[in-house]
């Protein structure tokens, strides 16, 4: 049986430590979401570690269960950190792109082409295209 870690990992983020600020971000309806430190403080309902006010990489995005689990709780929400501001201590929330959005259709890409624009005598079949070399 295959494991759905993005579901896993969602379910994480819903019961971990930053479990109040996935929650909110997921509230959301804004593409993006300007706040303060002390105001994600009044949302989880402690203080942030000496750590973010003082190191930018610890509001660093990771890809999904790689990483730390504040990172965790705004990634599976959908959010990503765009400006950090540690001297205002202010942060810029944006949506991620989804999954779907940054797909590109093939057709797109590689259009389909109905079959009469192929030359006559095109083959794509094995023993036509290594005729010559056998």
């Amino acid at each position: 049986m295959a494991i759905d870690r993005g579901r896993m990992y969602r379910e994480m983020a819903a019961r971990g430590k930053y479990r109040r600020l996935y929650t909110h971000l997921r509230g959301l309806g804004t593409q993006e979401w300007r706040t303060s430190f002390g105001e994600i403080e009044s949302i989880l309902g402690f203080e942030l570690p000496a750590s973010a006010r003082l190191y930018r990489p610890w509001w660093a995005n990771q890809t999904a269960g790689n990483g730390h689990s504040q990172a965790l709780a705004w990634g599976m929400a959908g959010w990503e950190t765009a400006q950090v501001d540690l001297e205002a201590e202010t942060l810029l929330l944006r949506r991620r792109r989804t999954e779907a959005a940054c797909k590109v259709s093939l057709d797109d890409v590689w259009p389909a082409h109905p079959t009469a624009v192929w030359p006559e005598g095109l083959s794509l079949r094995r023993e036509d295209i290594y005729e010559d070399r056998v």
